[in-house]
């Protein structure tokens, strides 16, 4: 069994039951939900929105191998309402590089491997610049350490320049 983390977030008007609802269909389809944070909120990062954003970690395990997870929570997305169609608009609307979603769902870890493809990138590369991501991870596994940078998660200061 591998132990994978994700990490889901929303800044649509809806965002508490949008999370509870990606959280239920990732169970049922990835594995055992072994740990979830809190709900936090955080303000937009990289870019300005009208709504922040709330966020949420989740610890399964799960017999899916990385990319099958990746496809499953791709599939929940859409099956939970982001249209990648819409946020595209909008950020050629605003320059912007990023834009509001109804969901999002980043595949955090998985177990403690370092995979860098065309489709996936794991530890998520921004991971140590984004405390809306650190906070409900610290969480849920602080004492676990960054593959990377070889640091417990407790440890990283999203302030601080890392060598990744």
């Amino acid at each position: 069994m591998h132990r994978v983390t994700l990490l889901t977030g929303s800044n649509d008007a809806s965002a508490r039951e949008i999370l509870h609802l990606a959280a239920q269909l990732l169970a049922e389809r990835i594995g055992e939900l072994e740990a979830a944070s809190e709900i936090y909120s955080s303000e937009p990062w990289g870019f300005s929105a009208e709504r922040g954003f709330l966020n949420q970690a989740l610890l399964f395990r799960s017999e899916l191998e990385p990319l099958e997870v990746l496809d499953v929570a791709l599939d929940v997305e859409q099956r939970v309402g982001r249209r990648r169609d819409e946020e595209l608009r909008e950020k050629l609307s605003t320059g912007e590089k990023y834009a509001s979603r109804v969901v999002d769902i980043d595949v955090m870890f998985y177990d403690d491997r370092v995979i860098r493809s065309e489709r996936l990138c794991v530890p998520h590369p921004l991971l140590h610049r984004r405390e809306f991501a650190l906070r409900p991870l610290c969480e849920i596994m602080g004492d676990v350490c960054h593959p990377v940078l070889g640091i417990k998660l407790k440890d990283i200061d999203p302030e601080r320049e890392y060598e990744i």
